[in-house]
């Protein structure tokens, strides 16, 4: 039986929970004002796509940088500093008297966040190794926990009539205080400080094989087939049961309601069931029920089923993320952080571009030939999961 992790280790668990809450929490209090920043700069509709663009442009320009951070600085000072640059770039967009500021704003922050989502991901993986079990799945469930509290926040800021300026300075000094929490509980030093050398790191070389580039491809489609279902609920649920099948406008909301719900209890129960069949399991059942269950949905177009298809696609692709950046992170021939830089990056990529891949298919063929991707998502996580690690064996 694996020791029970010690007091430094279960503080260093709260901290990285606390970080991942903090990141999910700030995007999503800005994110339902965006209506009354459009209206109160003025913009138009291609104005304000532009300047929303800001925020994944920024993240895709810096996003791999964050290994060279990690390694310089550690972990968990970077993903806090980040969370700082973060909240005060998302205030300074809310507070920004032009476009031009508004998306210099979300750029300073896209690029803030993609690294701060490297650096607690590679936090929450030290913390794991210490743990000798799995654990990442639920740090990704407190960030979805930390989403839905930033959306709550949001919502009844503007139900209490709260100034935009006076909100988001609220969130920013709660999740900034938060993140300083977090520095004093998370693990100190640098990541590869008093840990075992792997055979990367003793190699003054790193070597890349070109089985590591095959593998490193393979976890990038995992983890884009994740983002392309994640981003099917996100941009199209709604519009898809609403305008395709007639639902009326509170009952189609629940569609992506479902697909997140499902994904926050898949997160939760993910750790026990990749400890107990092994990542490559879990992920290859979770494609059959992305697979099966949108693609009877599609086939079958109901609101009830629908709605039940979408929860069926948030539960089957809950640990795909957390799965391919572990597994990156442990790749051999690689320097410390680049396959999780390298991955998270390209997953950023997915959720950029699966949006306009899905309207063009759309508009030639209808949203429900468009939502195809999610079956074939899932598809590309059953063929790939080979990659993924089987269970791991403990000793007595």
């Amino acid at each position: 039986m694996p020791s029970s992790p010690s007091l430094a280790l279960r503080r260093a668990r709260l901290g990285t929970a606390l970080l991942f809450l903090t990141n999910g929490a700030l995007f999503a209090n800005i994110l339902p004002r965006y209506p009354e920043i459009k209206s109160s700069l003025g913009l138009d509709a291609a104005t304000y796509g532009l300047a929303i663009a800001a925020f994944p442009a920024g993240a895709i320009a810096a996003g791999l940088t964050a290994a060279m951070f990690v390694r310089r600085f550690g972990s968990a000072k970077v993903a806090v500093v980040g969370t700082v640059i973060v909240s005060l770039s998302l205030l300074a967009a809310g507070l920004a008297p032009s476009a031009v500021l508004f998306a210099l704003a979300l750029l300073l922050g896209g690029a803030a966040d993609s690294i701060t989502d490297v650096a607690q991901n590679a936090h929450s993986l030290r913390v794991q190794r210490g743990y000798s079990r799995s654990i990442i799945n639920s740090f990704h469930a407190i960030w979805s926990a930390g989403a839905v509290l930033g959306g709550a926040m949001a919502a009844a800021a503007i139900a209490l009539g709260l100034p935009l300026g006076i909100h988001l300075s609220i969130s920013a000094v709660i999740f900034v205080t938060v993140s300083l929490i977090a520095a004093r509980l998370c693990l100190p030093g640098r990541d590869e400080a008093g840990e075992a050398p792997t055979v990367s790191q003793e190699n003054t070389k790193p070597r890349i094989t070109p089985r590591t580039v095959f593998i490193l491809l393979a976890l990038v489609l995992i983890a884009i087939a994740g983002a392309v279902v994640e981003d099917a609920g996100m941009s199209w649920a709604t519009l898809y049961l609403g305008s395709s099948l007639g639902a009326p406008a509170a009952l189609a909301a629940v569609g992506y309601i479902s697909l997140v719900g499902a994904q926050f209890v898949g997160r939760l129960v993910g750790d026990r069931l990749v400890d107990r069949f092994g990542q490559r399991t879990v992920a290859r059942v979770g494609g059959v029920i992305v697979a099966v269950g949108m693609g009877l949905a599609l086939a079958f177009p109901t609101v009830p089923g629908t709605i039940v298809g979408f929860m069926a696609a948030g539960f089957g692709v809950a640990t795909l993320i957390p799965a391919a950046l572990q597994a990156a992170d442990e790749l051999p021939g690689l320097r410390h952080g680049a396959g999780l830089t390298i991955v998270s990056w390209l997953l950023r990529l997915g959720f950029l571009l699966a949006p306009p891949v899905v309207g063009l298919v759309a508009d030639n063929a209808g949203l429900r030939a468009g939502l195809l991707v999610v079956p074939i998502a899932g598809l590309v996580a059953i063929a790939f999961a080979g990659v993924l690690e089987g269970r791991r064996k403990t000793g007595n």
